[in-house]
């Protein structure tokens, strides 16, 4: 039985010393932590156990069981789950979010109630251990492996951490916690118990603690609590989505979602309903007040665990919940489905599709009822953290596309932040306005800012700002709203329809007559650039911008496209020019025409966020002609 020593990965040993020094706003949080880690493991033991009784055979309970010795200064948590097996204690308690540890830390930065947020979305919990311990020590041995081929593995939090093999006859891990000076209030039978009540007493296993008895003193002594050797269950030992929502308070829906997403923060709001009819099953959803630092990953798992019959069968359930809602977390209980149930067949499982469309249409109602509030900002909360996931839906759920684009808000130039819906647009859209017109760009302020919008601003027609990086991808899917068709007023070539009255349109086409001779050598100075080049009505103050045909491609998907290394077809824009702008006006007869063209294209393209292709060039022609 020697002892290997191994070093934690350095970001593991940066990440304990922040668990140890910064994160005592709240430390009594590793009760729910270690309690909810060692139920996870009963859960997984009931699942390997349904092919294999075998591994129920030296112990048929299920429990948690809690203890403490004020001598020793130890509190331990033991579990009769699936346990661990020596290069399982390695993998798993050596090494924190595997895939992304050093992307973890790049978080971890900023004062200590931001740090403390970001532990919870990272799910570390058994390191929270470390807020009260020096020392933690964790014997386990696996369900199915010989009692010879246990293992202890030890730490003190620092560098480094020991692992032997032990000899443990019993199933399931101890996790032994060494405390410190300053934390011997959890040496105490009633500041545990009222722990568990607060945070564990959902768990739908018994989790016992030895009962203790008044004993007087003798000789003058007093008297103290002594432990009797029996055990009692502190907890109702029953799964909380299972009892009626009148006899689970605010505070105990609140507990269960920290539990089991290990986020510090309540979440905003939550769905419990029992559903019924060709397909039985209970959902307990909750939407996060908080976004999670892998929110972009769409290869991120789903935040559903899925149970049949009260019985666990997998965290992380994919197939119960679409990928626009991965920001999603709670329980679905299933009556219908069968407990062997594999991946495989959940993916094609027609209880399983009718599980997830109901799942998600109550995701949505939430998400209305929030938007329906008379108070807005809980759900201006929730799309300043969701919403550009929210647009993906767009191109996913085509059955549920009309509810989403009522629930969709953004910017405008009447607004500048997020709080703009569709159906706000249209009730106050001019009259004679046939379109919703809208312009994407890189950042707000891009959007805002250009020289496409003049027209717009001057007769004081609204238009979205959209700058999301996701947006110009869900337009593609949404191409009117209530009848109403979505216009870019970035695409085409202007029309305002009724909105242009027979002045304006007279003025523009005589323009562009008498515009024709330098039009075309505007078209052959440009020819390597612009696909044409036109006299537009839509600018005011600006002399030049760039659009693309009805049907073409954005300047700024294209862009997207190659900042993620991917082809974006070739296309050129169209340049459009204000007749009436004074450099305008000045290019026929000047003797620097050619470089005047360029520049006047390079300028429109860094108006709306884009780089000239020969930025060298472009700065030599304006320094020729500033000279």
């Amino acid at each position: 039985m020697t002892k290997q020593t191994h070093s934690f990965q350095a970001e593991v040993a940066q990440l304990l010393h922040l668990v140890t020094h910064s994160l005592y706003s709240n430390p009594e949080i590793f009760v729910r932590e270690l309690v909810s880690n060692a139920s996870d493991a009963a859960d997984k033991l009931r699942f390997e156990g349904l092919n294999n009784a075998a591994l129920y055979e030296d112990n048929p309970n299920l429990e948690v069981r809690i203890a403490f010795d004020k001598d020793a200064r130890t509190l331990s948590i033991t579990d009769t789950g699936i346990g661990l097996t020596e290069q399982e204690a390695i993998d798993n308690l050596g090494t924190i979010a595997k895939s992304g540890t050093k992307d973890f830390m790049g978080k971890l930065s900023g004062d200590q109630k931001a740090d403390a947020q970001l532990i919870g979305q990272f799910g570390v919990g058994f390191y929270s251990g470390f807020i009260v311990a020096d020392k933690i020590t964790v014997e386990s041995r696996r369900a199915g492996v010989p009692a010879d081929q246990g293992v202890r593995w030890v730490s003190g939090g620092t560098g480094d951490f020991e692992v032997e093999t032990i000899h443990r006859p019993e199933r399931g891990t101890t996790i032994t916690l060494h405390l410190r000076d300053d934390a011997e209030e959890y040496l105490n039978a009633w500041k545990l118990k009222s722990l568990i009540n607060k945070y564990s007493d959902h768990i739908s296993l018994p989790i016992l603690m030895e009962k203790e008895a008044w004993k007087e003193g003798e000789n003058d002594q007093p008297g103290s609590m002594v432990k009797t050797g029996e055990w009692e269950t502190v907890n109702q030992a029953n799964a909380l989505w299972t009892r009626p929502k009148k006899d689970i308070s605010e505070e105990q829906y609140t507990e269960f979602y920290k539990a089991i997403s290990h986020d510090h923060e309540a979440p905003l709001t939550w769905a419990h309903n029992r559903v019924e009819g060709n397909t039985e099953y209970t959902q307990l959803l909750y939407i996060p007040s908080k976004a999670p630092f892998d929110l972009w990953n769409r290869d991120k798992k789903a935040g559903i665990k899925l149970y049949v019959k009260r019985v666990f069968i997998m965290d992380d359930a994919e197939a119960l919940m679409p990928t626009y809602l991965r920001f999603v977390k709670g329980v679905i209980d299933s009556a219908d489905l069968p407990l062997n149930v594999s991946r495989e067949l959940l993916q094609e499982s027609r209880d399983v599709r009718a599980i997830r469309d109901g799942s998600t249409k109550r995701v949505l109602s939430m998400l209305e009822d929030l938007a329906k509030q008379e108070d807005k900002t809980p759900y201006n909360q929730f799309y300043a953290e969701f919403g550009a996931v929210l647009k993906e839906g767009l191109g996913e759920d085509f059955a549920n596309k009309d509810r989403l684009a009522k629930l969709l808000r953004y910017a405008s130039t009447q607004s500048d932040t997020p709080s703009v819906s569709l159906a706000d647009y249209k009730a106050r859209m001019k009259e004679g306005q046939d379109a919703i017109y809208y312009i994407t760009a890189d950042t707000l302020a891009a959007a805002k800012n250009s020289p496409q919008l003049e027209v717009f601003k001057k007769k004081g027609i609204e238009v979205l700002l959209m700058s999301d990086r996701v947006d110009e991808w869900s337009l593609n899917y949404l191409q009117e709203f209530d009848g109403t068709p979505l216009q870019s007023v970035a695409k085409g070539a202007v029309d305002l329809g009724k909105l242009q009255d027979e002045t304006e349109k007279k003025a523009a086409e005589e323009a562009a007559e008498a515009f024709k001779p330098l039009l075309a050598k505007l078209k052959e100075a440009l020819k390597e650039k612009a696909e044409d080049v036109r006299v537009t009505t839509r600018l005011v103050d600006s002399p030049a911008c760039l659009v693309v045909q009805d049907d073409g491609m954005s300047t700024q998907l294209a862009r997207l496209l190659k900042q993620a290394g991917q082809q974006a077809p070739e296309s050129k824009p169209v340049l459009e020019i204000n007749a009436e702008h004074a450099l305008v006006k000045k290019l026929d007869g000047s003797v620097h025409f050619h470089d005047l063209a360029h520049i006047l294209f390079d300028q429109a393209l860094l108006a709306e966020g884009g780089l000239p292709e020969d930025p060298a060039a472009y700065v030599r022609r304006v320094n020729a002609l500033l000279v």
